[in-house]
């Protein structure tokens, strides 16, 4: 297994995304300690990762909290042990509205979230992710920081400045041989996204098939990945496999957009 010993923090959890990757990083061998601002999924999640035979804590946590995110990290470290591998997967829809008719305020609530909230977790695992001679930072980031569209524009800013931190992350923690990179998935086919897919085609009047395929031609493999396909790309870069990867922004999205 590529992650045989090692203890991952992951927030976020949730039934998407953050659950596929708790589980995929577990099925390779990692124990996981979690943290979510509801605490049912928390312990559904926990029970499926034990289930893998592997450890698992969590920790009610909202990021903007930063009394929480240190209780998360300290917890992972006490609990289990040591923390090789922190996956910030919380994260704020944003606004959806117009610039010119926006309240600024929301921007910085999502600001606080996707950006600040994940620098608060962050810097308060780093202290234990140095006492490794190898460890990762993994930022669930998003296209939407690359392209955007209207009425995305707090989310996209807030990931557009989550992407420059990643690097400046990268930079400065690299010699304390702390790896950090970030995904950048576009649409993500759960339920979520298909409950947006079949609005869209009631407001149309057509077949949910019909919209669906606008979104997948988009991409160069005509689908959308689902999220554990993207908890994939998580494993790459907490594995040796991505030992000498950092400071980099991958697109998982199925060649919608090609860096």
């Amino acid at each position: 297994m590529l992650l045989e010993g090692k203890v991952a923090i992951v927030s976020g959890i949730g039934p998407g995304m953050g659950r596929d990757i708790a589980l995929a990083l577990a099925r390779e061998g990692a124990d996981i300690a979690m943290g979510a601002r509801r605490d049912r999924g928390l312990i559904k999640v926990a029970g499926e990762v034990e289930a893998l035979g592997r450890r698992a804590v969590w920790v009610q946590t909202d990021i903007t909290d930063r009394e929480q995110c240190e209780r998360l990290a300290r917890t992972a470290r006490e609990e289990l042990g040591r923390v090789d591998i922190l996956v910030n997967n919380a994260f704020s829809d944003g606004t959806d509205s117009l610039f010119e008719d926006s309240d600024l305020d929301a921007w910085r609530d999502t600001m606080n979230v996707n950006l600040f909230g994940t620098l608060q977790l962050t810097q308060a695992v780093v202290p234990y992710l140095k006492e490794q001679v190898d460890s990762r930072i993994i930022m669930i980031n998003s296209q939407s920081g690359q392209v955007t569209d209207e009425t995305f524009g707090a989310y996209s800013t807030s990931k557009a400045a989550l992407a420059t931190a990643t690097k400046t992350l990268a930079r400065e923690l690299g010699r304390y041989g702390v790896r950090v990179n970030g995904i950048h998935p576009s649409y993500i086919w759960g339920k979520s996204v298909e409950w947006y897919i079949n609005h869209i085609a009631e407001e149309r009047g057509v077949e949910f098939q019909v919209v669906y395929d606008e979104f997948a031609d988009k991409n160069c493999l005509k689908y959308l990945p689902s999220s554990a396909e993207i908890a994939g790309a998580v494993v790459f870069f907490a594995s040796p496999l991505a030992k000498a990867v950092t400071g980099q922004s991958l697109p998982v999205n199925c060649g919608e957009y090609l860096n």
